[in-house]
């Protein structure tokens, strides 16, 4: 078991997490007060002073501890996240409680007759569920008709998927700066795969944010006017509010939706193609947005690896997923389906415009691939990551090329415009493949816990694309994600979006701390 000092250290920067997770409350509690949801915005006021008496006590009782070292921040990131995920799913519970039964059912779309889906979160594992399926950035959901549970919850998910995104370490560094020298970049580090680009990771972490901030608010412009032009007769309150949550949970790579058949709400093949680009914007590494828009190197738009890699994936599997679904002669537009869910897979996006069920199985076969792979590192992306892929295929290309090599020639391997020596390469080949063994080991026992535990009501192939949409936090669904679903498949799919966040290693260590303390193994 670890010691006292480690539970001081970790525990007081789990405190200052939840004081910013308490002051995250505020925002949707004034959308909340803004939309006339008075029980939304009481909500939101409980759990703000709950958390941030939480937080408090724990900051200021252990306040004179040491600093973090490395495997302090691992564990800080590992326990943090979990605790946000707890404290986040305040709001959908107490909502659900506070809210009467005739209010709620008044939140529900005029027209329509279905119950209101607050009734869900009444069940604290739900509220558990959505909240770590919002930090996460994931997309899947336990509010069956999302409109039905207000305007306020609507936007906390999107402002979750948000903050999230970017990082609650990363934020509370770019806001407070309570830790010096390599503290900061353990913590940093702890979290994001994002390279140092200032001097100081204080200043990284600020430019992270304020280019983070920048490309919502290009997405937020961008989808307002572009739903203006293509349906311009759209309720002009409803196109802002839709338009601020998209731009959220798009650059976000989130893809929660304010409407209840997420973008196939629209009824657009015009709406469907506005869309694609905040993907892809959010799909790609922020140090790259800082070096081409800040730094100016317009060259990077081609030469960087990930970039180039993601934007020629997305053209060539666009067309190859819209031929999979036009081969299976029973989907009515197999391009436009094929190039958003295509895109939206890649980019773990997971805005969905089509039923995943009526789909042949070589065409949930081949999506499982960009649903693997995941955008850029450095970006709000999950899944094994760009970077890795290309390394891999580097790596193959690399090994092969050595048995055509004189005995005496050195091959120097090019990796996103770096050049390695042969035993950097190996080292990092042995981890990815590591890292890459083992998700893909969880993605498989995932899905052998879906198969078996839904009843057989859905097929092995319906059961890996739920497991990969999980741990790649891509959010896609089966229909096998919902409130009927059995509790220990509810489980295993926070457990992986929670792995998935923070790539495997720091949960690792957390639980290796807990079982064996943090003195070395002896070897």
């Amino acid at each position: 078991m670890p010691n006292n000092g480690t539970f001081k250290i970790i525990l007081k920067q789990v405190g200052h997490l939840q004081i910013v997770l308490g002051f995250v409350f505020c925002v949707p509690m004034l959308v909340s007060l803004f939309f006339g949801e008075y029980y939304s915005a009481s909500g939101f006021l409980i759990s703000s002073i709950i958390t941030l008496t939480l937080g408090y006590v724990l900051y200021k009782g252990f306040k004179n501890t040491p600093e973090p070292l490395l495997r302090h921040a691992l564990i800080i990131a590992a326990l943090g996240w979990l605790m946000i995920a707890v404290m986040g799913s305040l709001p959908f519970l107490i909502i659900a409680y506070i809210t009467p039964a005739e209010i709620a059912q008044q939140i529900v779309p005029v027209g329509e007759t279905y119950i209101s889906s607050l009734i869900y979160f009444k069940n604290p594992l739900h509220c558990l569920f959505e909240s770590m399926s919002a930090y996460t950035t994931t997309g899947l959901t336990m509010a069956i008709h999302e409109p039905s549970i207000g305007k306020g919850l609507l936007f906390y998910r999107s402002f979750a998927q948000w903050v999230g995104g970017a990082g609650f370490i990363v934020l509370a560094l770019a806001v407070f700066q309570q830790v010096g020298g390599k503290s900061v970049m353990f913590l940093f580090s702890s979290e994001t795969s994002s390279e140092r680009l200032k001097p100081t990771i204080i200043d990284t972490a600020r430019s992270i944010w304020k280019m983070y901030l920048g490309l919502t608010l290009f997405s937020t412009i961008y989808l307002i006017i572009g739903t203006l032009i293509i349906l311009p007769d759209y309720n002009i309150v409803e196109n802002i509010f839709n338009s601020v949550n998209h731009a959220m949970t798009g650059q976000s790579t989130g893809g929660f939706s304010t409407l209840d058949d997420s973008i196939a709400g629209y009824k657009s093949m015009a709406m469907d193609n506005l869309y694609l680009l905040p993907m892809i914007l959010g799909s790609l590494a922020i140090p790259f947005y800082v070096k081409v828009i800040i730094g100016k190197q317009f060259s990077l738009i081609w030469k960087d690896s990930q970039t180039k890699a993601i934007l020629i994936l997305c053209f060539f599997g666009s067309i190859i997923m819209s031929l999979f679904l036009m081969s299976s002669g029973n989907i009515s537009e197999p391009f436009r389906i094929g190039v958003f869910q295509f895109i939206s897979s890649l980019t773990t996006t997971g805005w969905q415009t089509s039923d995943v069920n009526i789909w042949n199985s070589p065409s949930i076969a081949f999506i499982l691939l960009p649903m693997i792979i995941g955008g850029a590192s450095g970006a709000t992306v999950g899944g094994i990551k760009i970077y890795r892929f290309i390394t891999i295929l580097k790596g193959v290309n690399w090994n092969l090329n050595r048995y055509f090599m004189s005995a005496n020639s050195v091959h120097v391997v090019e990796l996103n415009r770096k050049r390695i020596l042969p035993d950097e390469m190996n080292k990092e080949l042995a981890s990815v493949a590591t890292f890459s063994f083992m998700y893909l080991v969880i993605v498989f026992m995932s899905a052998l816990i879906t198969y078996f535990f839904s009843g057989h009501n859905y097929s092995l192939a319906a059961s890996f694309f739920e497991s990969a949409s999980a741990s790649g936090t891509v959010g896609l669904s089966a229909g096998i994600t919902n409130p009927e679903m059995s509790p220990l498949i509810e489980i295993t799919y926070m457990f992986q979006m929670w792995l998935g966040r923070l790539e495997i290693i720091p949960i690792l260590v957390l639980f290796r701390t807990i079982l064996f303390g943090t003195k070395p193994f002896l070897t």
